[in-house]
């Protein structure tokens, strides 16, 4: 009897999980972990600060170009703006632990995705894969954006991980590999990610133009509360609030409540970074302040899963200046800006950017991003201290 035959069932089943254990195994020897923190927190992260060095920086210098007339910030932002897909490109392969060529590679990929998406005309798909340069076929051109480039450069560098150094042609396969990967997946996902993207840019221009109360509650919370997730409300809203989905808002006649939704995002994401920075004062003095009023409310993620019930003070203030911001400011801001919130005075200056600078912006921001969120928030929290919900030290950061 053969050795083949002498196994019985138990034996064969015993070998099965090694098999499969070792298609793991090989992928965790080439960096690649299938981990959804990974690619959904540490990756988005990654992309956010690609898109900060970049589309959002380049906002900022458009902005002061504009206020300032200097020709030279001008240029800054042009070329800024422009490298947006290679910056997130970057970003994203160099937190995945990419080896230097699939870097590199992955500058292309995301060029190629975040400037790729579909020709969208009466709701449908009208031309698949397209670029700007196809917009003469009618609809509205829509790029899949920051979403498209978040997809292909992920998919790209994971298979261009795979075959970085296995050849002596190393410098030539590696490139060509990632290269052809990203512009399959960009060709198959960024006229898909338009799509989605452009119903939900409709969506909400439209529920907002109609009820701007209600929206401005939804927005406003839902936004601050992504912000101080650990996942990115920036490239979110990067996504949602494009310059494409203006157009179709545009076209739709919902450019207002689009323009109104983004505003709101900006006050629920002040309203998170100010509130805990006011509210966790007596704990984390000036240092707190700073780090998460200039910096991130993501810095309390810690103690928020210790004690969740130091998140209602600044989400509710954020439930009540978000529709301040759509009823009676009116406040607009659109791109990467409306999920900033205050870090690095981000938010405002987006809101300045496409409002200018009139007396309903300017007090508009100093009251719903600034003044309101901090004197809501210390409301709340003192009555929630005072009932024992919120202890001496729940709010405590390591500095």
């Amino acid at each position: 009897m053969s050795e083949i035959e002498e196994k019985n069932d138990t034996e064969v089943l015993a070998e099965m999980p090694k098999k499969k254990n070792s298609f793991f195994a090989f992928l965790e020897k080439n960096g690649i972990s299938l981990s959804p923190k990974v690619y959904f927190v540490d990756a988005m992260g990654a992309m956010a600060l690609g898109l900060f060095a970049s589309l959002l920086i380049g906002t900022i210098f458009g902005t002061l170009a504009a206020y300032t007339g200097l020709a030279f910030l001008g240029t800054i932002a042009t070329y800024a703006k422009a490298a947006t897909g290679m910056a997130i490109g970057v970003a994203i392969a160099h937190k995945l632990g990419a080896q230097p060529l699939v870097i590199y590679s992955c500058a292309a990929v995301g060029a190629l995705a975040n400037a790729m998406g579909a020709i969208i005309g009466d709701g449908a798909i009208l031309s698949w894969a397209a670029t700007e340069a196809s917009k003469e076929i009618g609809g509205v051109f829509y790029a899949s954006g920051p979403a498209g480039a978040f997809f292909a450069v992920v998919i790209a560098c994971e298979f261009g991980k795979l075959v970085s150094k296995k050849t002596k042609v190393d410098i030539l396969v590696t490139p060509v590999v990632t290269l052809l990967v990203g512009f399959l997946a960009s060709w198959l996902l960024a006229p898909l990610v338009a799509y989605v993207m452009y119903y939900l840019g409709v969506f909400i221009a439209t529920a907002t133009t109609y009820l701007p109360l209600v929206m401005g509650i939804v927005v406003s919370v839902v936004m601050g509360v992504i912000l101080t997730l650990p996942i990115s409300s920036a490239a979110i809203c990067a996504m949602i609030f494009s310059a494409s989905a203006l157009e179709a808002a545009t076209l739709n006649g919902t450019a207002e409540g689009f323009l109104l939704a983004g505003g709101a995002a900006v006050a629920g994401c002040c309203a998170q970074m100010i509130g805990f920075a006011v509210i966790s004062f007596r704990e984390n003095g000036w240092g707190g302040v700073i780090a998460q009023g200039l910096g991130t409310s993501m810095l309390q993620m810690g103690n928020i899963i210790k004690n969740p019930l130091i998140w209602i003070p600044a989400t509710l203030a954020s439930a009540i200046t978000g529709p301040i911001s759509t009823c009676i400011f009116k406040l607009e801001c659109t791109g990467v800006s409306a999920g900033m919130g205050t870090c690095g005075m981000v938010g405002p200056i987006g809101v300045f950017s496409d409002m200018g600078f009139t007396v309903m912006s300017v007090v508009g921001v100093i009251l719903v991003c600034i003044v309101l969120p901090a004197v809501l928030s210390l409301l709340f929290s003192e009555i929630m201290r005072k009932m024992g919900l919120i202890r001496q030290n729940d709010m405590k950061l390591e500095l």
